[in-house]
């Protein structure tokens, strides 16, 4: 029995070498063309800083929020944000917390946060915006 064939017959919880196996299976076969890995992103040392006016009113209207301790629209505000991309700098976990900006239209949450870290929530080291859910951010700046 081939290689690809046992793959092709492994159990339903399948391990992380028999998948690193069939990836390589795949791209060696020429079948792996039309897999995409998602590419490794480095960690931003400093993103770029923008001012809160710049920010859409949501944004604003959030940040405000924030700095009032609330009331916030969505039961997901003030989470820990894990902060797995790697897109702002290395903290420890539950130094960084998320917030929902508001998407006019959206009928869920869509993709904007406010991401502020420290340990007085109502008043953040410092606020990080993405509108692209976690793909870039800017810093807030006064």
């Amino acid at each position: 029995m081939s290689l690809l064939s046992r793959l092709v017959r492994q159990p339903a919880r399948p391990t992380r070498r028999s998948a690193v196996l069939a990836a390589l299976l795949l791209a060696t076969a020429g079948l792996g063309s039309q897999v995409q890995a998602r590419p490794v992103q480095s960690p931003q040392a400093e993103p770029e800083t923008v001012p809160l006016s710049a920010l859409p009113r949501e944004a604003q209207k959030t940040y405000a929020l924030i700095q009032a301790g609330g009331p916030f629209p969505y039961s997901q505000d003030g989470i820990v944000f894990g902060n797995r991309e790697h897109q702002l700098p290395a903290k420890a976990r539950g130094y960084y917390h998320e917030y929902t900006v508001r998407t006019p239209g959206a009928h869920n949450r869509g993709a904007r946060r406010i991401v502020c870290g420290g340990a007085v929530p109502t008043h953040p080291d410092r606020c990080f915006y993405t509108d692209d859910h976690y793909n870039s951010f800017k810093q807030l700046g006064q």
